[in-house]
């Protein structure tokens, strides 16, 4: 017991090991700031796309959002950040993480909206359009605003997957909670950094755990 408790929660190098952790969570933070509306602006560009039907937009838009839907987010990201240099594009980590996450989450967040404005009732978008409102603002605001709280549980699990995945970001050597953790365990020699890591995440994530689930329980009720 005391050989787990010192491999897993080490005290004291949980607290030498604070500073870099720390460093590694604001730049998480800053990475979800930053790939999470990159993301929900991917999904809305791609929801609203959705909404014209001619094949020369319904076709291309469908093989866009299948294939990066379908292309894991590592081999994706690694891709952009080591794949493009060879042919002189050289984004560095800050801008692979970027791009890759607006490709990936976009196209899972496109989905989420489009199934949203399909909800909305087609009587509601006529009555819209009779009152002079262009297709432009009648989709910002009278479609957008009802898709998105239609579909508000969905957009919260989706955004909390994202945040999940910005660990990723670690294999391009950004320095997020993960890198560092994994930084402090190569010097520690132990595995507490990385517990730690993993208890900064619950403290992160949880309260959004127990949002969604209110959400979707009244979303169930008001079904009944």
């Amino acid at each position: 017991m005391d050989s787990f408790l010192d491999t897993f929660f080490n005290w004291q190098i949980m607290q030498e090991a604070s500073p870099i952790l720390w460093q590694g969570l604001r730049a998480t933070l800053l990475l979800s700031a930053l790939v999470v509306p990159l993301g929900f602006l991917g999904g809305v560009i791609i929801a609203v796309l959705a909404t014209f039907h001619a094949p020369w937009v319904k076709w291309p838009l469908r093989v866009w959002v299948d294939t990066f839907r379908a292309l894991p987010p590592l081999v994706l990201l690694i891709f952009i950040f080591a794949g493009l240099p060879f042919i002189g594009i050289d984004v560095g980590a800050w801008g692979a993480v970027a791009i890759g996450f607006f490709l990936n989450t976009g196209a899972y967040y496109g989905e989420i909206l489009r199934a949203g404005i399909e909800s909305v009732p087609r009587g509601q978008i006529e009555a819209a359009r009779s009152t002079g409102l262009t297709r432009g603002q009648t989709m910002t605001y009278v479609v957008l605003p009802q898709a998105v709280r239609n579909v508000l549980p969905d957009l919260i699990s989706n955004t909390l997957e994202v945040v999940k995945l910005t660990s990723i970001a670690s294999v391009v050597a950004l320095p997020e909670l993960l890198f560092q953790a994994r930084q402090a365990q190569s010097v520690t020699y132990n595995a507490s950094p990385i517990m730690a890591a993993a208890i900064a995440y619950f403290i992160l994530l949880w309260p959004v755990v127990r949002l969604l689930s209110r959400l979707e329980n009244r979303q169930l009720a008001g079904r009944r």
